[in-house]
């Protein structure tokens, strides 16, 4: 029993479950203290990021070596095509359900949360995309030019990062979610708007279904064995609301899964954490033809939500794996393709904020489907496994 409650699914549920319980009876002074410390320890986890990208992409990309290029190519592709597909899958069931729902569009009712007892801002040293942007820099030219050197630095590295997120970030982790909770709950955000957004995490799940069931094709292994790995990895994500506050745990998920490279794991995991955002696509397409219904009265016109798929598609790749990103990486299409005024980019942004969460935790747990057919794919061009378990 001691060994259960001290696992980190344990914990991440435990944290869950207390941040409701307590959000539901705080008082505002007691929110104050739990929201400071929340804005706290999320300032800790958002700087430790690019420390994660870099650590685990470039060395993971040296070591692919004359691979590292063609590794790249298919794993942005593969980002794309499910962004993609997820795209048209909600335009598809927006039309054919939208019509028949009574949605509503006030979000009144809601608690206001207390001001924090004071605001530390910890900045990261660089953002997300510089970072992911240096990794396959620095690991592409190094395995150009064989650099050793570097080469072995970034390894060095790799090691001190991970004993940064073993000993500091994941141990964090429940007590950021417990003061997320907290606050959701305290809010009213939980009881009062989860059961509308039931139809879009229904569509988050037919979408992985599909994801993991043809990736597990494709690599000829058993897509459970990586799944049934990722619901601490899920709850994470519902309760940072962010990819990139995920990745720690996501990374410890998917190396569990016996199916998966570990070399591929290491490369694939932070990567599609910052360019495989299906779940958050999905989530804006649906919810833009619905903030259409709701303040045009009728949905937008086949060709354009076509044009917006297509293109959604590629914004969302570089989209910063924060809270809000995809549809902020995205308000250009929104205003000029579909023509949303000011009131319709609002609701747009109000909405998709209200439950972001449910389209975070589906790009996480997607992630996992990806590398599995990157794992595929290297096994099936007989591309040589790395040895990693003298580093980690």
């Amino acid at each position: 029993m001691k060994n259960i409650l001290g696992s980190l699914p344990a914990r991440l549920l435990l944290g869950v479950i207390a941040g409701i319980l307590v959000g539901l009876y705080a008082n505002e002074a007691l929110m104050q203290v739990i929201l400071t410390i929340k804005n706290l320890l999320g300032s800790l986890i958002i700087f430790c990021v690019p420390l994660i990208i870099i650590g685990f992409i470039a060395p993971s990309i040296t070591r692919l070596g004359q691979h590292a290029s063609t590794m790249l190519r298919v794993a942005i592709t593969l980002a794309y095509v499910s962004s993609v597909g997820a795209a048209f899958f909600a335009m598809f069931s927006g039309y054919g359900i939208i019509p028949h729902l009574n949605i509503v569009s006030s979000v009144d009712g809601l608690k206001e949360l207390p001001k924090l007892l004071f605001d530390l801002k910890i900045d990261p040293i660089m953002s997300v995309m510089s970072a992911l942007v240096f990794s396959v820099l620095i690991g592409v030219a190094a395995a150009w030019t064989k650099a050793a050197v570097i080469t072995k630095f970034l390894e060095e590295f790799q090691k001190i990062v991970l004993a940064i997120v073993t000993n500091i970030v994941i141990p964090l982790l429940p007590i950021f979610i417990a003061c997320t909770f907290c606050a959701l709950s305290y809010e009213g955000t939980i009881t009062k708007l989860l059961p509308v957004f039931l139809i879009v995490v229904l569509g988050h799940y037919i979408w992985l279904a599909l994801l993991y069931g043809l990736a597990g094709i494709y690599a000829g292994a058993n897509p459970m064995e990586v799944l049934k790995h990722y619901w601490p990895a899920y709850i994470t994500a519902v309760g940072t609301m962010s990819s990139a506050a995920t990745l720690a745990v996501a990374l410890e998920c998917a190396r569990k899964s016996k199916v998966l490279r570990k070399d591929l794991v290491n490369f694939g995991i932070p990567l599609f954490a910052n360019i495989h955002l299906c779940g958050s696509v999905l989530t804006e397409v649906f919810f833009v033809m619905t903030v259409s219904q709701i303040l045009y009265g009728a949905l937008p016109e086949l060709g354009t939500m076509i044009l917006f798929c297509l293109l959604l598609g590629i914004f969302a790749i570089g989209a910063p794996g924060v809270p809000g990103g995809t549809v902020m990486a995205s308000l250009g299409l929104i205003i000029s393709v579909l023509g949303f005024d000011a009131t319709g980019t609002a609701l747009m942004l109000t909405i998709f904020a209200l439950q972001d969460s449910f389209g975070t935790a589906c790009n996480v747990t997607g992630d996992g489907a990806l590398t599995l057919a990157l794992t595929g794919y290297a096994e099936k061009n007989d591309i040589e496994e790395v040895n990693e378990a003298s580093i980690l």
